[in-house]
This record gives C-alpha cells, sequence and structure tokens, in this order.
C-alpha cells in the first residue's frame, strides 16, 4: 500500500534540510499605526502561539517587507470607502460576472483602470496572479499557431499562463535586447508572436528597457503583454508605471497591473483595446468561472487609484526613504543589489544564515524581514527583501541598519567593499 503521508512528509523534510522550508508569521496589522503590527506567530512553528497579554498600543514589531508599499491599505479614504460599500450593498458580489456578480462598482473601477493606462478597457481579476494566468493562456489558445517569447525571470503566473495556453515558447536572456532580436529573427515573421515582459522585477528591483523592447517588437510585429504589478501607483505622473513614466503605454498592446500591492487591496487586471479585453471576458475560464470581487474591495481599490493618480506625495517620500536605506546600507558595509526602484534586496547568499539573519532581527530587534530563498531566487542568491516606505521614519531606518551590522559582524557573514 502506497504511504502517501509518508511521501508528503519526505518532501517537507527536504525542504526543512535545505533551508528553504517556509514559516509565515501570523501578523495583525494596526490601523495608524504603520508599520507596526503585532506578532501572534511563534516564528519557529508553524503550530506555535506566542500568548499576549496587556498588547502594546503601538505593536510589537516593525514589518520591513510589505508588498503595501505605500501603505495605501490603511489610506482613510480607502478604509471609510470599504465600509460605506459594506452598509450599502452587503459583504459579497453574489455570483461570477455573468450570473448576477456584475455590480456597479467593479464596471466604475475597470473605467478607472482603462483611464490610468489610457486604453480603451480594462478587466478585473480576483488577483494579479490569475490575470497573468488567464490572459496568457487565453491569449496562446486564440491566436493560430502562436508561439510566446518570454523573459527568463518573469513570474510564475505569466509562465504558467505560457504553459497552459500550450503555444510553443522561446525564452529570452533577461533584459537582453540581442538574445531578444535573435529569438525573434528566428521566428516565422507570419506567425502571431506575444511578447511577455515585466517592468519591474519583484526580486532584484531591476527594470526592463521598455523603449528597446518596444522598437523590437514593433519591427517584428509582436503582440506586446507588460507586467507592471510592481510599478502600477508607484511611477508615472498618476502611477500607471514604467510605461507611463516613460510616455509610451500606447506602445503596449495589454498592460496587466495589481490592486494588491501600491492601491493597498487586493485582485489584478488587464488593460488594451476594446476588442482584445473583450476576447479575455469572453473566453477566459480564470475569469468566467470566479466569483467577482466583493464591492467593499472594488470600492477600496477605487478610491485608492483615484487618490494615487492626484496625489504624488506617497510616492516621492517612499523613493526618499528606499534612498535612505540604500546610502545607510552602503555607509554599513551591507551588501545588497542597487536597483533604481524601490525593492532593496541584500543579500545573505545562502538559505540556513538568510533564515537566522531573518529570525536574529524578529527575535532580538523586532523586525520582521521574511528570508527569500528558493524556488523564489536561484540557490546561492538568497536575501532579504527591503520595501521601505513613507511611513517608516529616518529613525527606524537606522535602527534596521544597525541592527543588519550588529548580526553581519555576529555570524560573520562578508561585508560589500
Amino acid at each position: 500500500m502506497f504511504q502517501y503521508d509518508q511521501c508528503l512528509t519526505k518532501h517537507l523534510d527536504s525542504l526543512k534540510d535545505e533551508g528553504n522550508y517556509r514559516v509565515f508569521l501570523d501578523l495583525e496589522r494596526i490601523v495608524g499605526q504603520y508599520p507596526r503590527a503585532y506578532n501572534f506567530g511563534d516564528y519557529t512553528s508553524v503550530d506555535g502561539k506566542c500568548p499576549r497579554n496587556n498588547l502594546d498600543p503601538m505593536g510589537d514589531i516593525t514589518v520591513w517587507c510589505s508588498n503595501d508599499y505605500l501603505g495605501m491599505g490603511q489610506n482613510r479614504d480607502v478604509l471609510d470607502a470599504m465600509k460605506d460599500a459594506i452598509e450599502r450593498l452587503g459583504a459579497g458580489a453574489g455570483g461570477t460576472r455573468n450570473i448576477s456578480g456584475n455590480h456597479h462598482l467593479i464596471v466604475e473601477l475597470e473605467k478607472e483602470l482603462a483611464d490610468l493606462h489610457e486604453k480603451e478597457a480594462a478587466l478585473v481579476f480576483t488577483s494579479g496572479y490569475v490575470a497573468n494566468e488567464a490572459t496568457l493562456s487565453t491569449l496562446s489558445k486564440l491566436l493560430p499557431n502562436c508561439v510566446v517569447i518570454s523573459d527568463e525571470l518573469n513570474h510564475a503566473s505569466m509562465i504558467q499562463g505560457i504553459l497552459h495556453g500550450k503555444a510553443e515558447k522561446r525564452i529570452f536572456k533577461h533584459n537582453d535586447l540581442e538574445d531578444l532580436e535573435r529569438v525573434l529573427k528566428e521566428i516565422d515573421p507570419s506567425r502571431p508572436k506575444i511578447l511577455a515582459f515585466e517592468s519591474v522585477y519583484s526580486m532584484d528591483g531591476d527594470i526592463c528597457p521598455i523603449h528597446e523592447i518596444c522598437d523590437l517588437a514593433e519591427k517584428y510585429n509582436a503582440f506586446t503583454y507588460l507586467d507592471e504589478v510592481h510599478a502600477v501607483g508607484m511611477y508615472g505622473g498618476r502611477g500607471g508605471g514604467i510605461a507611463d513614466r516613460e510616455g509610451i503605454m500606447d506602445r503596449i498592446d495589454i498592460i496587466q497591473g495589481t490592486l494588491a500591492k501600491a492601491y493597498g487591496v487586493i485582485g489584478g487586471y488587464i488593460s488594451g483595446k476594446r476588442n482584445a479585453i473583450d476576447a479575455i471576458r469572453s473566453f477566459a475560464s480564470g475569469f468566467i468561472f470566479t466569483t467577482t470581487l466583493p464591492p467593499a474591495v472594488a470600492a477600496g481599490a477605487l478610491t485608492s487609484v483615484k487618490h494615487l493618480k492626484q496625489s504624488d506625495d506617497e510616492r516621492q517620500m517612499q523613493q526618499r526613504r528606499a534612498n535612505e536605506l540604500k546610502e545607510l546600507l552602503t555607509e554599513a558595509g551591507i551588501p545588497f543589489i542597487h536597483s533604481e526602484t524601490h525593492i532593496v534586496p541584500v543579500l545573505v547568499k545562502d538559505p540556513v544564515l538568510c533564515k537566522e539573519v531573518s529570525d536574529r532581527l524578529l527575535r532580538e530587534y523586532d523586525m520582521y524581514i521574511q528570508p527569500i530563498n528558493y524556488p523564489t531566487v536561484p540557490k546561492g542568491t538568497e536575501r532579504l527583501r527591503i520595501t521601505p516606505g513613507p511611513l517608516h521614519t529616518t529613525e527606524m531606518l537606522k535602527e534596521l541598519v544597525s541592527a543588519l551590522s550588529s548580526i553581519w559582524t555576529e555570524i560573520k557573514l562578508p561585508r560589500a567593499a
């Protein structure tokens, strides 16, 4: 008889032996005190609980790795919009978009997102992952004899969408224009081609050469699909992303984004020409057979998108904090990837030591940064991915770097030159 439990235990034990076993903290963020939070979980055990008595109103820990990049998940206008939607419309959407779930707020949100990217239409999904998977797989099936050309560091959701589409797949080296053109030249000019890439890559924080990629796409008649999840809300005059900042949104056929990072809520979306969006709406099973986002979530997202179209304060302060952190890390000799974005990856390059640094930060300094190990990043590039936000203070930044410096010395990690 096959021993199912033993088989699964063996796989889990191998993860633990490699130092790649994921442990989640039981967190509770505090309205008005972001980036402070309560830690209810024993980070050394999935099942452990830390009893809490006389909770500190300021929270137990400082969070340094949140994707709520601008703190919009605690913005008062966003919260009020969500509470008002619940009071007026109730909790859930009541069904899929096709069956009673096409509520007015989701329609208004799509109009706002289309305007954000200066496109004819937009379509909202339950998450950015689903938006990528459903759209790429559907496009691959709708375009006859299609070939998908993908950057080698594209997100797992894009990879899954390409795989599920079952079209021919070609990979080009990360942000390598020569290799991309080599691939394009090898494809029959008459074949439909989807060129899929990201603007900001979340683990290294680097930005694609978007102008040059668009030039090649136009030269070889490729359909462009741009993932802007780590850039929407963060860059551009109205928060439309890198394509907005560079003034070339009109050169991208489909722009995909998320509502779960800079906008602080949940959900994903695509925007593009009306026919392209309608085709995904009509054929993508990941959209058709999924219950609509609740009205309260749509209301919060709608308010957040509108706010960041008008306000640049959050973006400017966030960039200031990221630059401060990079300067402090450089002075302390803590090795990190020098990206031009808000993502600051501190390199440890060992899975066990990476978790040890994370554990010590939490245990000794009440600072939370989740270790990033394989398969999220290649082996040997393990890191702490820090995302300072506008609500972190200069004093918090100094305390973080001081803590990192002490740990670096204690466990004899190499310093940067």
